[in-house]
């Protein structure tokens, strides 16, 4: 059996800043009050004047990994497509990147996983190469959040929180032992689906409904979030499948060199580091700069350590995410 690596990485954030003081336009807040509760400054939102969407951020993310990883477009055999903010209610964001980038007739697979969504499209990747199935395998994790957040005092215990941002990496089959991919683990416990929810639009509620009800209070089209709640299954699934990923492969968490968390809330890495004595060094965070991308969130924090040489050839990387389903997750890599 093979052995996948990432051999490419690549992301893309709108050029348009938000900072904490700019949302004080539309809603009650403060800058205090927002990086207290969460550690975020600013995030980048689309401009609506722009050509940015969910997939056509995901595309440029894509071009610098496949770049960077020395291939061309028509070397990718498949693309594993992570978002909960699609163009589209449906098709899928993986069919518009094999378009927009005019690939050959290749698979492309949709992961709706929100925050967990690149930990598990790596995972669905990694089993592919492992395999033998394909040889190069292009993932990305992109969202549009601004386009569908409720902009106002109501709906701001939310929308302070998220930002829009693309993140690619390209996956290759290796078969250097001990090198890329070591082991991914993934879980879900659905009873607790509603704490983190967007209810509508779905099946259940379907688009003749929403034209003859229109009501203006009804909230369920917005994202909503018990903040408490998912903040303490958090802290514990987070720690849960580290330790997991850390035992599949006979590591203690001093062998830790870089943890890349889902940048969630900057409280909720501080506790991970701290109860995994781990030193500044030894954790990127980048929320505070973009706020929650949910499933462009690790790869865009992936791309970011590597550019700024946070880790090395030989490094042993943890990526971990936790958020709505609930579903959660660990990838355990050798750089």
């Amino acid at each position: 059996m093979y052995n996948s690596k990432i051999i490419g990485l690549g992301y893309y954030v709108p050029d348009n800043i938000v900072t904490n003081d700019d949302l004080k336009e539309f809603m009650e807040t403060s800058d205090e009050w927002i990086q207290e509760r969460t550690g975020i400054k600013e995030r980048r939102w689309i401009d609506p004047k722009t050509e940015d969407t969910t997939a056509v951020m995901g595309v440029k993310a894509a071009k610098v990994a496949i770049k960077r990883a020395g291939l061309t477009k028509d070397d990718i055999d498949f693309i594993v497509f992570a978002t909960l903010s699609p163009d589209m209610y449906f098709p899928g964001g993986g069919v518009q990147v094999q378009d927009m980038l005019d690939m050959p007739t290749i698979g492309a697979l949709d992961v709706r996983n929100q925050c967990s969504g690149f930990i598990y499209a790596i995972s669905v990747a990694d089993q592919f190469i492992k395999t033998g199935m394909y040889k190069n395998i292009l993932v990305i994790g992109s969202e549009n959040h601004s386009g569908g957040l409720e902009k106002s005092t109501r709906g701001r215990n939310v929308s302070v929180i998220f930002g829009d941002g693309a993140g690619a990496a390209v996956l290759s089959r290796s078969e250097e032992a001990g090198k890329g991919i070591l082991s991914t683990h993934l879980h879900s416990e659905g009873k607790h689906a509603k704490e983190l929810v967007l209810e509508g639009p779905s099946t259940g509620r379907w688009v003749p409904d929403i034209l003859e009800k229109n009501d203006p209070d009804d909230v369920s089209y917005y994202p909503y979030m018990n903040g408490q709640f998912v903040f303490k299954h958090a802290v514990t699934r987070f720690s849960e499948a580290i330790v997991e990923g850390l035992e599949a492969n006979n590591l203690q968490k001093e062998d830790i060199d870089m943890l890349i968390p889902h940048q969630a809330n900057l409280r909720i890495a501080q506790f991970i580091q701290r109860k995994f004595k781990l030193s500044d060094n030894q954790v990127f965070n980048n929320i505070q700069k973009y706020g929650n991308t949910t499933a462009a969130s690790v790869i865009i924090a992936l791309t970011e350590a590597w550019e700024n040489d946070k880790f090395k050839e030989g490094d042993l990387l943890v990526l971990a995410a936790f958020g709505s389903g609930f579903t959660w997750g660990s990838v355990i890599m050798r750089w």
